[in-house]
């Protein structure tokens, strides 16, 4: 297999764009990576298109990726779509890698977008149902009244057991979303920059309980782009080798999926969490970020609310976190997500990340979930970057 090198990142803003569509997003997003890339859109040989909802919100399906790219020179390109719930984006840029390691093209654009808004404002929410087991909890009625994603009641139920059984409080909750916050705040592309405090979170509308609105990700729209390709190529163009070192993939089967692909990853790899630099966790919920603490190996079953309170995770840290904002304050644009956490990764090993930068960072990590079923995602990624030289 071959070395995988991402040769160019590019993101839009994140945030409500009400109307403005896949398509102007995803060009603006692939053209800055291209543009990184010092490429030309024809050196690729494939693209990998990752979107969770528009079937749902804008009823673009079957061909999301081509209809993006219509008119476009990427338009000209094998398309293939990809829908993974919120692991879209990363389920992308995984078949994008594995192209180009086994030797099946030199160079692949791999993007995840999601128009989420719309002027009938349910239609996201109605969608987000898709994310679990229809069967079970039973189809919606297109005219009913919907503000809530139903991922909220399953991240509510997953979050007071971790207050039953570890003494944490929900004022841990809240330093999640304020540490997020405060490193959004150096992030021109987020979607929530002004600072919070625990008291305004705590004081939050509750939308589950214990959850209340600041601890639950936002409705978001964006896109973000990676542009990979071979160690040869890079190095003929001179570019920063910014290499996979693994990214691995696991069902939600089992119950762990975080912790599944966190040890493939982990053993493909040859190092761990805490080998890191800087990390990125899906906390589509505030809790869910103390959850992959413990099961990414960054601490033991139910220490992570300790981890945060010694600052252990914050910029400046022994293990910074999120310090894009993670989902909470960078904005959760489902099917975009896992390209946008491999955009502030490889900010980060560039040495490019401005006001959040972590000195000295080479080595990134990256967890990017999907879906719900039995009680955790149906479905993880877990990438890791290092950045050579």
């Amino acid at each position: 297999m071959r070395r995988v090198v991402i040769a160019g990142v590019g993101m839009t803003r994140f945030g409500k764009q009400v109307g403005r569509g896949l398509r102007s997003m995803s060009v603006e997003a692939s053209e800055q990576a291209f543009a990184m890339a010092g490429m030309d859109f024809a050196d690729a040989q494939r693209v990998y298109f990752g979107n969770a909802i528009a079937g749902t919100v804008t009823q673009q399906v079957m061909i999301r990726g081509q209809v993006a790219f219509r008119g476009h020179p990427l338009g000209q390109l094998p398309t293939i779509n990809v829908e993974n719930a919120c692991a879209s984006g990363g389920s992308a840029f995984l078949l994008a890698v594995e192209a180009v390691a086994s030797g099946c093209a030199d160079v692949v654009l791999a993007l995840g977008a999601e128009q989420m808004h719309h002027e009938e404002r349910n239609r996201p929410f109605h969608a987000l149902r898709g994310s679990t087991d229809i069967e079970e909890i039973g189809e919606s009625d297109p005219r009913e009244e919907s503000s809530n994603s139903i991922l909220m009641d399953y991240y509510a139920g997953v979050a007071q057991r971790y207050l039953d059984d570890y003494g944490a409080e929900v004022e841990d909750f809240a330093r999640i979303a304020v540490k997020n916050r405060n490193n959004a705040a150096h992030n021109p592309l987020a979607q929530l920059r002004k600072p919070q405090t625990i008291d305004d979170v705590v004081n939050g509308r509750m939308i589950v309980p214990p959850l209340t609105l600041p601890m639950c990700s936002p409705t978001t729209d964006g896109a973000a782009a990676i542009v990979v390709c071979s160690e040869e190529r890079a190095k003929a163009l001179g570019l920063p080798m910014i290499v996979v070192r693994a990214c691995q993939n696991a069902s939600g089967a089992d119950g762990k999926p975080v912790e599944d692909a966190a040890a493939k990853a982990f053993d493909v790899a040859g190092l761990g969490a805490r080998d890191c630099n800087v990390i990125e966790l899906h906390d589509a919920a505030a809790p869910a970020e103390l959850f992959q603490y413990q099961e990414i190996g960054l601490c033991d079953a139910g220490e992570g609310f300790r981890l945060l309170r010694d600052g252990a995770t914050a910029l400046g840290g022994a293990h910074p976190v999120n310090a894009s904002g993670g989902l909470l304050s960078r904005g959760h644009a489902l099917g975009a997500t896992g390209c946008a956490q491999l955009h502030e990764l490889v900010t980060q090993l560039r040495g490019e990340a401005q006001g959040r930068q972590i000195g000295g960072a080479r080595l990134g990590l990256a967890v990017n979930g999907g879906g719900w079923l039995d009680g955790s995602y149906a479905l993880s990624i877990v990438t890791i970057l290092e950045r050579l030289g």
